[in-house]
């Protein structure tokens, strides 16, 4: 079973969000489930820094041993942080998909979207 941490929130393509101390800035990344799907993670194209998203549209790309999956924004607002260290050593999100592999962190402008609880994110992927 995919280790879903209670805290985040999360979206039905199987990217997670978390606040930061900054009110307004949260960090996205894939889960767990998502990773674990995908195999082992060779490349990641990062959103770029200061790259404007929008909820449910397409901001960046993994490619694994078995295929290449796009990263959709969970979330509108700006690219204020990438995971640099992802370029190096992908790998991370397979090891520490909630951690060291996080994506990029954006500042939102305007409300957060309706996101799913980790209850019921356990549920879709039971």
């Amino acid at each position: 079973m995919s280790e879903v941490p209670n805290e985040l929130h999360f979206t039905a393509e199987h990217e997670w969000v978390a606040g930061t101390e900054d009110p307004n800035i949260y960090r996205i990344g894939i889960t767990d489930f998502a990773q674990s799907a995908l195999g082992d993670i060779v490349y990641i194209q990062l959103p770029k820094k200061g790259l404007q998203v929008s909820t449910g549209v397409i901001c960046g790309e993994i490619e694994s041993t078995k295929s290449v999956s796009e990263i959709y924004s969970p979330l509108t607002g700006e690219v204020v942080r990438v995971n640099e260290s992802l370029e190096a050593a992908p790998e991370r999100i397979n090891s520490d998909s909630y951690g060291a592999g996080w994506i990029a962190e954006i500042k939102i402008t305007g409300p957060l979207p309706e996101l799913m609880s980790a209850e019921k994110y356990r549920q879709i992927t039971a």
